[in-house]
């Protein structure tokens, strides 16, 4: 049994390392971008929402640098960012057959009730959820699984999401949808099985150049990152910078509470 345990242990150590590697050379972007954000809302509602933090139990507010890296990651996913790019690719558009609605109405169904008890933000912490973050003004905030994200790496649970979404309020945070992942090297087909392709499209993360270790802080970011004009290897090369063809796998945001279906697959 101590040998079953420990198993896992290390299994999960290596999926968060090989998760958050990518993220890390984010990091002094994230940072860069971070600071004037916070500042032109001191004002506002997120200013207003921050003076709540200290009292979200489960919460590591600690301003550091893995969280600005995550979060520089994080702030690309937000749903209304999704579309094919230098920097994104989505999987070609199909129309929907009825089997696919019906398939994609299951999976929509079977999510909403698995997560209905996450919509108390303090259950998913408890249940192994992280968030990204939580100081770092985002659109939209990951809370992340990496057990499940490990396991999406080999079978597709409807009811198991590797990531929960959630808006912020000025008292905590509001569920809105969720994320499944599924492997860099699955086929369309592979992505198909999952979750419809005639009623979602998945994306992905590409074409990554990041500035050489130690150098992000005064990088021209406007160059650099996932919203940089560097898109290929040569171009990154020639900037010094280090390439990433692909980070992470395949994703697909779900909005399971809305009530129409193009805003439940809205990406």
């Amino acid at each position: 049994m101590k040998r079953h345990k420990d198993t896992n242990l290390i299994i999960l150590a290596s999926v968060a390392l090989l998760f958050c590697a990518p993220v890390r050379d984010l990091q002094a972007q994230a940072a860069h971008q971070a600071t004037p954000q916070a500042t032109s809302q001191d004002n506002g509602e997120e200013s207003h929402q921050h003076q709540h933090d200290g009292s979200m139990p489960g919460m590591n507010m600690d301003d550091d640098k893995d969280n600005h890296a995550q979060a520089g990651a994080m702030q690309s996913m937000t749903h209304h960012h999704h579309m094919d790019s230098a920097h994104m690719r989505m999987t070609p558009e199909r129309p929907a057959t009825d089997e696919d609605r019906r398939r994609a109405d299951e999976v929509a169904d079977t999510l909403a009730a698995a997560i209905e008890k996450y919509k108390d933000y303090r259950a998913a912490l408890a249940d192994g959820f992280h968030i990204f973050a939580p100081n770092l003004p985002q659109p939209m905030y990951h809370f992340t699984n990496y057990w499940n994200g490990y396991l999406e790496g080999f079978t597709f649970d409807p009811a198991r999401p590797t990531s929960l979404l959630y808006k912020k309020t000025k008292d905590g945070y509001e569920l809105i949808g969720a994320m499944y992942t599924a492997p860099r090297t699955a086929s369309l087909e592979e992505l198909n099985e999952r979750v419809p392709l005639g009623v979602a499209r998945w994306h992905e993360h590409t074409n990554l150049c990041v500035p050489k270790r130690g150098q992000g802080e005064h990088a021209d970011w406007k160059k650099f990152g996932l919203t940089g004009s560097i898109s290929t290897e040569a171009e990154c090369q020639q900037a010094g910078g280090r390439f990433y063809p692909m980070i992470f796998g395949w994703m697909v945001h779900v909005y399971p509470f809305e009530s129409a279906s193009a805003q439940v697959w809205a990406q």
